[in-house]
């Protein structure tokens, strides 16, 4: 068996576009990878264009770490978030195919399964006024939907400090929601880089009544001194790494001990196997993994394959339970919430079969993520026609 051909295809979405991208072989089959390339979607197709025809095109998919280590030692240049982007949706693809090959579940070849259900979290449910009272009410739909964690980020467009009427109308937020849920739910604090040492220690000992399960990268990712700083000062969990993308740049984080949870994104760190090895790095230092998952239904199935074979795997992000209905549809076949938790998939491969047709329908969007716009969460614009350039900078609407 041999890869014929790889066809990325890029769907859009209110605040973002996922890139799935289809591996077909001689043989006739096919697998699927995805990622979504928050503003960097033409670096990663520029990037694909050219390391197609270098390393995969005549592969074996079968011969993963050669196809791997071709794409990550051999362009000379050090891979960043592009190159291990499309590393891992590659990676992901040809799991894909061997699965449906050996008529295997994905977790299967990876050592098989240690828990028999994946745990999960909700995102993205927060898309209302930010005041405690509309937090409350979504928070409660969450519960509704079949979730029992859900993780939020209260603090609006703040960046490096936070005066003290916005502190407390952040922890006013925090505060609604864990009312809404009740004493029993798992609350993650999502702070996305934006703060210094001494605002985030300052704003987690504000919210260590409310017990969160963990506070989420308090402080810049390039910087894990600083991280440890915060890790040492206060009593709640730290999470951090989605946005480190490979496994070398981890080492520091864990070396540091300035983490309890790693959160590597699959899709963004070279892939499922890449990051079973982060996990078991990890797992050395006694940290506990849970995927960065904000991509669609191609990458929470890599995410749950992942989750069923990792010792110390904690929990699993999820998005698409709270975004546009043709999303799942763009690639069905993934278990649902229920009570808190996804069942195993069972199909051979990753269990999803992408509708080309399906993601036609919905081009790529014109979209820009700012974090610090006043506007952040979720901001959109119109898809653009097809055929027209990328806008640059921020569209209002």
């Amino acid at each position: 068996m041999r890869i014929t051909g790889v066809r990325p295809l890029v769907m859009g979405t209110g605040w973002r576009n996922l890139t799935f991208v289809v591996v077909d072989t001689d043989d006739g089959l096919q697998g699927v990878g995805e990622v979504r390339m928050m503003n960097h979607t033409d670096a990663l197709l520029g990037y694909l264009g050219e390391a197609v025809p270098n390393h995969v095109l005549g592969s074996d998919p079968f011969a993963i770490e050669d196809i791997v280590q071709r794409m990550w030692r051999r362009d000379y240049a050090r891979a960043g978030q592009i190159a291990m982007s499309a590393i891992a949706v590659i990676e992901i693809a040809c799991l894909d195919i061997a699965g449906k090959a050996l008529g295997q579940p994905v977790y299967r070849l990876l050592g098989g399964p240690v828990r028999d259900r994946v745990k999960a979290y909700a995102n993205g449910w927060y898309r209302v006024e930010r005041t405690p009272d509309a937090f409350h009410a979504a928070a409660r739909q969450v519960l509704a939907r079949g979730y029992r964690a859900l993780k939020l980020d209260p603090f609006g467009d703040a960046r490096y400090g936070l005066d003290r009427k916005e502190l407390a109308h952040s922890v006013a937020i925090v505060e609604a929601v864990r009312d809404a849920v009740g004493p029993e739910v798992e609350i993650f604090v999502e702070m996305h880089g934006r703060f210094t040492p001494a605002t985030a220690i300052a704003i987690a000992r504000r919210l260590e009544r409310f017990e969160p399960a963990w506070i989420e990268e308090p402080v810049p990712p390039e910087n894990p001194k600083a991280l440890a700083k915060v890790a040492a000062a206060v009593s709640c969990p730290v999470a951090s790494g989605e946005r480190i993308h490979a496994r070398h740049d981890f080492r520091e984080l864990l070396e540091l001990q300035c983490v309890d949870v790693l959160q590597p994104d699959l899709t963004m760190c070279g892939g499922i196997r890449e990051g079973c090895k982060i996990a078991a790095w990890a797992d050395v230092y006694s940290v506990v993994v849970a995927p960065h998952n904000v991509g669609g239904p191609v990458s929470t199935a890599a995410a749950l394959h992942f989750a069923a074979a990792t010792p110390n795997f904690a929990i699993l992000e999820h998005f698409n339970d709270f975004a546009e209905e043709f999303v799942k549809e763009a690639a069905p076949g993934n278990p649902e919430v229920v009570d808190g938790y996804f069942s195993l998939p069972s199909a051979p491969g990753l269990g999803v079969v992408v509708d080309e047709a399906l993601i036609a329908e919905h081009p790529r969007g014109d979209v820009y993520f700012d974090l610090f716009d006043e506007d952040w969460q979720f901001r959109q614009s119109a898809p653009a026609p097809a055929g027209s350039p990328r806008s640059i900078g921020k569209q209002r609407h």
